[in-house]
């Protein structure tokens, strides 16, 4: 039986749309959320192994505002890219899509979607401005949980190399998929608790196959933000976690140096999941970014 989702009600009083697009050779599901006549949309892009379905806690908070969010290529319903799953892909897919769908969106990325969206950005994605959450800020290996980080890269390593039937049951393994859970929540309360563990459970291992899950892996653990933060001049928003796991807070604080505009929001007693235990926080550190100032509309 489901977990309940404690941002349901919100999610049901908001319209959404799922539609298909086939951009850079690539056939794309995309959900569409809020008011078409809203005078603010916002691209937003999911992280490793899960897809749109991750956001939508944020999605819930954020009144008043269209926010258009794909499955990246190779997870959730999107097919694979035609080619290898590298960050050149991911950044070509992302600023076609862009073009094609949300063009003049402001763009927002999460965990590996910060890599990718950084990346489009820096390469000349057209965007007024760009929200980071959870933003890959530093090299995975050299993060608080560098050692895990090592055990993933072998867990993936033998879920490509091993034969197709053991290695797509080790990738898809439910206790696996579990542990990995229990180690990135980090609220006590018990039924959030059980919505993460439910949502991890269900859409995690929605990848199409185990080379696209090995090449993004690859990608996630092998790139950050930084390589494209001097080359981002429009305004950023860097939402940050106290305990984050993966980048730690000093190292996010080193990023937003690195950009020649960046505000950094450091939410308290969180990790990784911003996304699920502290989305309204983080809706409102977005919509207080993104309200205009003088002489600036977004």
């Amino acid at each position: 039986m489901s977990a309940e989702n404690p941002y349901a009600a919100r999610l049901a009083a908001i319209p959404a749309e799922r539609h298909e697009v086939v951009v850079a050779g690539v056939r794309t599901a995309y959900w569409v959320y809020g008011p078409a006549e809203a005078a603010m949309t916002i691209l937003a892009v999911h992280g490793f192994r899960g897809d749109h379905h991750g956001l939508e806690p944020v999605v819930a908070f954020l009144d008043g505002v269209r926010v258009v969010s794909p499955d990246l290529p190779g997870f959730g319903d999107t097919a694979p890219l035609p080619r290898k799953h590298d960050l050149d892909g991911y950044a070509t897919w992302l600023t076609a899509f862009a073009t094609e769908v949300a063009p003049g969106a402001v763009v927002l990325g999460h965990s590996f979607g910060s890599i990718v969206s950084s990346a489009a950005v820096a390469r000349g994605l057209a965007t007024p401005r760009l929200i980071l959450v959870n933003p890959i800020g530093a090299p995975a290996l050299e993060g608080p949980r560098g050692i895990l980080t090592r055990l993933a890269i072998f867990y993936y390593w033998a879920g490509a190399r091993l034969p197709k039937r053991l290695g797509d049951a080790l990738l898809r393994n439910g206790l696996i998929v579990r542990v990995t859970s229990i180690a990135m929540a980090k609220t006590k309360e018990r039924g959030l608790r059980s919505f993460i563990h439910d949502q991890h459970d269900t859409y995690f291992s929605r990848f199409a196959d185990r080379d696209t899950l090995h090449e993004a892996f690859v990608t996630s653990v092998s790139h950050d933000v930084r390589a494209a933060a001097a080359d981002i001049v429009v305004p950023t928003l860097l939402i940050a976690a106290e305990n984050d796991d993966i980048t730690p807070l000093s190292a996010q604080h080193e990023l937003q140096r690195m950009f020649r505009d960046a505000d950094l929001v450091v939410i308290p007693k969180v990790g990784h999941l911003i996304h699920y235990e502290t989305p309204r926080a983080a809706a409102i550190a977005i919509t207080r970014f993104l309200q205009p100032s003088d002489g600036d509309t977004p």
